[in-house]
């Protein structure tokens, strides 16, 4: 069975809700043990909102993780066995997420993938009752602690973001406490990177000032922009995906304040995406990454990922979702070729997969990050600030460890 996204073409609401009603019936079949080239099939699955408010970067996400199964496969990534990517559109619905991890549990999906952190939180119980790991890019205290079943290859959202404090409080040359300013959703990526991020940045010297409230998908952000402007931030970090943080900088700019606060944010709010969306009221925008940027082409991962979607696709896109859905694709992949070689193909389940993820140290992903689960949830504390300048996104300090904020 092979399904998902093929090439760079968005999915449309209709086409994806054809495409996710057609997994749906599939995953109710009993699970495919044997390939038509007589390899033996392992099934992992990914539950993903790619429609929805947060479908255009999960759209990408999926897309990537497809790519790297399919290289991983073609390069014979565990000798004798084919690593079967199975997915499913929950549209950022708990019950259809609910519904969906129901069916894969019958089904004897040994590893999971899921960015909806929101319907994960409820399901915690369920995970360690069912022995179901999951490995998720949104990195959310809240499914990370207490240790449980649940992996992220970075450090929490709130934990990133200081790497953009730190640097902006290095490069301050005032005499007054520069004023920081927290925005987004009312979720763990915006209100809870704050809450995370708030006693650490007065620690450094900050003012914090009092949250801005975003939505996910800003059509007009002078409400959002005219606060700024009455708080006085030195510093706005927007907690928040693409969709989000475009409009509101090119409100800052068309109402005058671009040049007065300089704008930080989210990971994944920076790419190739708002350099076309925004044009120059972009630059200077500042984000922590914890993987390279696709032009660092020194490091091999870069190299691999853009022959990858040149073979692939006949173009490369430099989407931050890409990178996040390649290396969560090189976690699921690993973390299941480790446990085949440790209990063989037929022995393989959820308890098998987590012991090995709790096993998992030095992971290197072709230089892109080295992940580590043995002794937390988070494979990688390290990263770098990278900002746009003059349309170009280029790395602006060094790699850090970021501290520790939640445990």
């Amino acid at each position: 069975m092979r399904t998902g996204i093929t090439g760079w073409k968005r999915v449309g609401t209709v086409l994806a809700a054809a495409m996710a009603a057609s997994i749906l019936t599939t995953a109710c079949a009993p699970p495919a043990t044997q390939s038509s080239s007589n390899e033996r099939v392992v099934e992992v699955a990914n539950i993903c909102p790619i429609t929805g408010p947060t479908a255009a970067p999960e759209q990408i996400g999926l897309g990537a993780m497809q790519d790297y199964v399919r290289y991983f496969n073609e390069h014979n990534g565990i000798p004798g066995v084919e690593v079967e990517l199975l997915w499913t559109d929950n549209a950022y619905e708990v019950s259809r997420w609910i519904s969906a991890y129901r069916r894969y549990v019958a089904r004897g999906i040994p590893l999971f993938y899921s960015d909806d952190t929101i319907s994960m939180k409820g399901m915690l119980a369920q995970f360690e009752k069912n022995q179901t790991p999951f490995v998720t890019g949104s990195a959310a205290p809240t499914v990370l602690f207490p240790p449980g079943w649940v992996y992220c290859p970075t450090a929490t959202n709130g934990e990133c973001s200081t790497a953009v404090i730190e640097y902006f409080m290095e490069n301050w040359n005032e005499s007054t406490p520069p004023k920081v300013v927290y925005m987004g959703e009312n979720n763990q990526l915006g209100k809870g990177a704050a809450e995370e991020a708030t006693p650490y940045a007065e620690s450094l010297g900050y003012e914090v000032l009092p949250y801005i409230w975003m939505p996910f998908v800003v059509v007009d952000g002078t409400p959002q922009v005219i606060r700024l402007r009455e708080l006085g931030a030195d510093l706005a970090m927007l907690q928040s995906i693409l969709p989000a943080v475009g409009p509101i900088l090119k409100d800052a700019d068309r109402l005058g304040i671009g040049s007065d606060v300089q704008f930080g944010g989210f990971e994944f709010s920076m790419g190739e995406s708002l350099v076309k969306m925004v044009g120059p009221a972009c630059d200077g925008y500042m984000v922590p990454r914890t993987t390279p940027w696709f032009t660092e082409t020194d490091v091999p991962g870069i190299r691999k990922i853009r022959e990858v979607q040149q073979e692939y696709h006949g173009t490369v896109r430099e989407d931050p979702e890409y990178m996040g859905g390649w290396v969560g694709g090189a976690i699921l992949c690993e973390a299941l070729r480790r446990a085949i070689e440790t209990e063989g193909c037929d022995d393989v389940d959820g308890a098998a997969v987590k012991a090995e993820l709790d096993a998992m140290a030095g992971f290197d992903v072709d230089g892109l990050t080295r992940i580590d689960f043995t002794t937390q949830r988070r494979g990688s504390l390290s990263n770098a600030v990278y900002q746009i300048q003059d349309g170009t996104i280029v790395r602006v300090s060094n790699w850090i460890e970021v501290p520790m904020l939640v445990s």
